[in-house]
């Protein structure tokens, strides 16, 4: 099995573009997630297009809806260098609302020192309005039997 240092780095950044989910890599830069790589299905998830949040922080993502449970787990776990999935209300350049489940792992060197995170975002937007379209469905009906 070929070690992904020996790779030709066109093709893996072919090998990344091809993903239908967006791909991106953090450094940390104090309190801050600094984008250093988003993959094409990044690019199309949010609208956003490479040039124009590279080297930013991620959270331009939230806008400034910064009060989601999901946040709280996700600065906890990359506090302790630790992986996490977690789904947060994230918006499009053009303002729309997406549910995005971001799965974050920590990447160390060989001195076991952090170096980046990778994030896997996938839009879930659909999942989580049928979810709460069944809720709503469920409640409805236990109201209509009592």
């Amino acid at each position: 099995m070929a070690d992904v240092d020996s790779l030709d780095p066109v093709l893996l950044q072919r090998l990344l573009d091809a993903s239908n989910d967006g791909i991106v890599v953090a450094e940390q830069e104090g309190d801050d997630h600094i984008l250093i790589y988003v993959n094409e299905a990044f690019e199309r998830l949010t609208g956003y297009h490479r040039d124009e949040i590279l080297f930013r922080d991620c959270r331009f993502l939230q806008n400034e809806d910064r009060d989601q449970p999901g946040l709280a787990t996700l600065r906890a776990a990359m506090a302790a260098d630790k992986p996490c999935r977690v789904v947060l209300r994230n918006y499009r350049k053009d303002g729309s609302l997406f549910y995005n489940e971001l799965s974050i792992t920590p990447v160390f060197n060989d001195d076991d020192r952090l170096t980046y995170f990778i994030g896997i975002q996938k839009d879930v937007t659909a999942q989580v309005e049928a979810e709460r379209e069944v809720e709503r469905l469920r409640r409805e009906l236990e109201r209509r039997a009592s």
